[in-house]
């Protein structure tokens, strides 16, 4: 089975797009005129991302659910697999970090949190949505990694997103020749509550970058890297 690229009318489920890049990715998607699930931690932090989707003349829904909690996640998950029946694109964005110190004083829980938001969560939302995907002949998975290089003093940040880099990668060479493709983006240093005041670039160059990824036909590229920053004066 083969697609044009085209995501019209299609269904997207993106974590974490309450504000920032996961904003933006639901707009750029909405733009193609992809429906939106808007996920955020609490649903009323979902409202205004929901409202500018639906001037695109899209379908949109929101969820929520603590991804630091594997018991809500799983209840996000079910309650889209219930209304929906699975997606057909799923944007794993969320992620969350610590304020910097040294690597030595992480406590073992503040690893842990990481790790479950940034890492776990995402392994559980692509085992419940992959097969849905790969049973249709068609999907994208997209997983948000970062930049970041020689920061000790966000070890655990680090740390999680090399874990999203490797599981990537397998998971999209298992899925080869299924119509499901699997990457990565990096979204460039952005001015983003997560970035900073300071980060080199305006959020909303992620686009058209973000979306880059979801507009391949099923014979494009998996297990790559996408740079948002190298697509940024393209329309």
């Amino acid at each position: 089975m083969t697609s044009s690229g085209s995501i019209n009318g299609k269904w997207a489920l993106v974590t974490g797009a309450s504000r920032g890049i996961g904003r933006q990715i639901a707009l750029g998607l909405a733009g193609q005129g992809c429906n939106v699930i808007v996920h955020a931690r609490k649903l009323e932090h979902a409202a205004d991302t929901v409202a500018m989707v639906q001037r695109y003349g899209v379908h949109t829904h929101s969820v929520e659910g603590d991804l630091s909690s594997p018991e809500e996640t799983n209840r996000l998950i079910q309650s889209v697999l219930i209304r929906f029946d699975g997606v057909d694109i799923l944007y794993n964005n969320a992620a969350i970090s610590t304020p910097p110190k040294p690597i030595g004083e992480f406590a073992q829980e503040e690893w842990k949190k990481l790790f479950q938001v940034n890492f776990y969560s995402l392994i559980m939302l692509c085992n419940a949505f992959a097969p849905g995907m790969v049973k249709q002949g068609y999907g994208r998975i997209v997983n948000l990694t970062s930049g970041i290089r020689d920061q000790p003093e966000l070890a655990p940040y680090g740390a999680s997103k090399a874990a999203v880099d490797k599981y990537t990668q397998d998971l999209a060479y298992s899925l080869l020749d299924t119509g499901v493709l699997v990457n990565r983006l990096d979204p460039g240093w952005l001015r983003t509550e997560l970035g900073g005041s300071g980060a080199d670039n305006h959020v909303n160059t992620v686009l058209p970058g973000a979306i880059m990824p979801i507009l391949q036909n099923n014979d494009g590229m998996t297990g790559r890297l996408f740079r948002a920053q190298d697509y940024r004066d393209t329309i």
